[in-house]
């Protein structure tokens, strides 16, 4: 299998379906919101809403303008996901593989203070704060969310602010996705991108040109170096 290596300065994560798995959840919240929006299409949305903030989902499936009732509905979906994910013997939010031994090579240390991942998110911070506490993975120092841009992804926004506030060019980063929409803002961003196929198909994470494909965080190894950055090696299938 081919092996590839990078090294950066910083990693920007994606946090839906690159860190944990909330699609049980989801799956439940737009079924809750079909009893408010009877026409919306579930089967639709799934295939093309992942990865996009939930004011813009909600602006574009359920024709929501007004912003305050987009804030409260907002609100209420992604409440919806944390009650609905455990419904019917559902998994609930759960850490994806690979990603406990990653984060713990990757937290800042006494020894190695120095933050070199970030998370940016299209959930709200009060979901995503809720959503990494259910799954065990711990918050960074950098942590941008939905309410922290102006444009959300595809838009470059989420991922120029994570390279800003660790203080360092975006072209010093590496940004993990598994959303073509996120894939394609952290490119437009100006960073190295690698792909997930944690929830889309193949043709649709190369279709939106990531640098890297893999199928999941257990073929990525990361490692810090002595001169703070992140060695990162790649098993491609």
């Amino acid at each position: 299998m081919p092996v590839a290596t990078v090294i950066v300065d910083a990693v920007l994560f994606d946090m839906d379906g690159t860190l944990l798995d909330s699609t049980a959840g989801v799956v439940g919240a737009w079924e809750k919101f079909k009893e408010t929006y009877p026409g919306i299409d579930i089967h639709k949305i799934l295939d093309t809403a992942h990865g996009v903030r939930t004011v813009d989902n909600l602006k574009n499936y359920c024709g929501l303008t007004d912003p305050d009732e987009l804030e409260r509905e907002a609100l209420r979906f992604e409440t919806a996901i944390v009650e609905t994910s455990t419904n019917n013997g559902r998994q609930g939010i759960v850490k994806l593989p690979g990603v406990s031994a990653i984060i713990e090579e990757l937290e800042p240390t006494l020894a190695d203070p120095q933050q070199c991942w970030a998370i940016c998110t299209s959930a709200t911070r009060a979901y995503a704060t809720a959503a990494l506490g259910i799954a065990g993975i711990p918050i960074p120092k950098v942590f941008v969310a939905a309410e922290d841009v102006e444009k959300g992804k595809p838009f470059p926004d989420p991922y120029l602010l994570g390279a800003k506030l660790c203080g360092v060019g975006p072209e010093k980063c590496i940004v993990i996705e598994d959303a073509p929409s996120g894939i394609r803002s952290g490119k437009t961003a100006g960073c190295q991108t690698i792909g997930l196929l944690t929830t889309h198909k193949l043709s649709q994470v190369q279709e939106a040109a990531p640098d890297f494909v893999v199928p999941n965080l257990s073929s990525v190894t990361m490692k810090r170096t002595d001169d703070g950055k992140v060695k990162i090696t790649i098993t491609m299938e």
